[in-house]
């Protein structure tokens, strides 16, 4: 039996390229972890989709105010979650600095989801939105600011250019707010709650998501299902 598991670990290991039932090339292998979001299985590199984390390099920012590496942090976290594990990555088809953009799942959990959810990642919600996953992800994210995970502790850095929303997309998915309709409907893990201009979490709802709604009145908000949010 141990000879077999020891012939079984380096197959494993090893690249395999395997259409899936889409026609999309599927590689199961061991991962070394580059960054939050860049994988590597037996030399090919994989941007994970739908999201991004903070470069090595970047710092951000405790509620303190004091400044925290938290580029390394997420890089550490993510060997810590991934290093070494088998993952098997959907092509999606794209390539991003010459990186293949791929769906990743560990025991049949979506890697993206999980990094979100740990604080790791954030949303890139164009991206996603192109993908099919902004709901989930979103979701994901909503957890993880509520729990105050990892990157969500603190005000976040401006995101990325590229996980801009395009603007017509944008402007269907959630129109900006007018006049004094400045209440926020979020859905999280917790239900659908509203947050007021000034409350505790108000500037940590993002409203690029299609299931979050402006109010223009409490009563508003608490006719179409939304609570109020208690801080």
């Amino acid at each position: 039996m141990f000879r077999l598991r020891s012939l079984l670990v380096p197959l494993l290991a090893c690249l395999l390229a395997l259409p899936s039932d889409a026609g999309q090339m599927v590689l199961v292998g061991a991962a070394r972890v580059i960054d939050g979001d860049t994988f590597e299985i037996s030399g090919t590199r994989i941007r994970i989709g739908g999201i991004d984390a903070p470069e090595r390099a970047e710092s951000c920012t405790h509620p303190s105010g004091a400044v925290w590496a938290c580029g390394r942090w997420a890089w550490y976290e993510t060997e810590r979650l991934f290093q070494g594990q088998v993952l098997r990555c959907v092509d999606l088809g794209a390539r991003s600095h010459d990186r293949m953009v791929a769906r990743c799942y560990f025991d049949g959990r979506d890697v993206a989801e999980t990094l979100i959810d740990q604080g790791i990642a954030r949303v890139c919600p164009r991206y996603a939105a192109e993908q099919g996953v902004l709901e989930v992800y979103a979701h994901a994210e909503d957890r993880a600011r509520d729990r105050e995970a990892g990157i969500f502790a603190g005000p976040l850095n401006p995101p990325a250019g590229f996980c801009a929303l395009r603007q017509s997309r944008a402007e269907l998915a959630n129109p900006a707010p007018e006049g004094d309709c400045m209440i926020k409907g979020n859905v999280s893990g917790n239900g659908r709650i509203y947050h007021l201009p000034g409350q505790a979490h108000y500037d940590r709802v993002n409203m690029n998501h299609p299931d979050k709604r402006w109010f223009c009145s409490e009563a508003e908000a608490q006719q179409a299902g939304w609570r109020p949010a208690q801080r």
